[in-house]
């Protein structure tokens, strides 16, 4: 009998299940501990395409792999059953997905500040944006095959497949060819606040990161202007607005 053998007859099925769970957990830490460190190696913008390169030759064998193990069928690396799911229940999933997000991002953001304070979970929170938004952006432009330089067509898109997008409620305004103004006309973070009657959380300084970054992302030649953003003062009809205008 193995070494391995011996040691798992020494755990119950509830020791294992956990095990498998933590499992997960391990392999969703060091994933983003190696991107955050090639990040910091050698730059986001080549880090993300390291990273691009790693998913693709590591996500197939890794479903592949989970598939026989717990007998589901794949096909070219994705979950049959997932890609049989009807388009009700794909919408569904993606708004759960997006919920389970933001609500990660919330938790992480509780815990930083109440061990730390609001100050460090604000820096942490805001030095996130600077690798999330241009690696969603990024996601974004290979899903829908946007053009380098897409322009201001090509940040209204994707804008519209943000993760955020999928949970809050957001429009666009035309301001001329080259400029649109994008509000985000309710927010479930300050909603949720607001219902609790509490101020609006003072999130510029992260938006101040999070929407240049993606709009450079998409295109290197839109700029970002804040119009609004907690705590400043904005009407009932949104919580933040961002001018992004295509400079020549």
């Amino acid at each position: 009998m193995s070494k391995e053998s011996r040691f798992f007859e020494q755990v119950d099925n509830d020791m294992l299940v956990q095990m498998v769970m933590d499992g997960f957990r391990r392999i969703i830490v060091h994933y983003g501990a190696w991107f955050a460190e090639v990040a910091h190696q050698v730059g986001l913008e080549k880090a993300m395409e390291v990273e691009n390169n790693v998913w693709q030759a590591s996500i197939g064998n890794q479903v592949d792999r989970l598939g026989k193990t717990l007998g589901f069928p794949t096909d070219n690396g994705l979950p049959s059953a997932l890609l049989g799911l009807p388009r009700e229940t794909l919408v569904d999933l993606i708004e759960k997905l997006s919920i389970n997000w933001l609500a990660n991002d919330g938790i992480w953001f509780q815990a930083v500040e109440k061990q730390f304070g609001m100050g460090d979970a604000k820096r942490c929170n805001d030095t996130c944006w600077t690798r999330f938004s241009p690696f969603e952006a990024t996601r974004i432009k290979k899903l829908l095959n946007l053009p380098q330089n897409g322009g201001i067509p090509a940040l209204k898109k994707a804008l519209a497949f943000r993760m955020y997008a999928f949970i809050n409620e957001q429009s666009m305004e035309d301001v001329g060819d080259n400029c649109i103004i994008f509000y985000m006309n309710n927010c479930r973070v300050q909603a949720a606040r607001k219902r609790k009657g509490l101020p609006d959380y003072p999130c510029k300084s992260a938006g101040m990161v999070e929407y240049p970054t993606f709009a450079s992302t998409i295109d290197s030649r839109i700029v970002t202007e804040c119009v609004g953003c907690p705590p400043d003062e904005h009407p009932d009809k949104w919580f933040c607005a961002w001018k992004f205008t295509l400079e020549a």
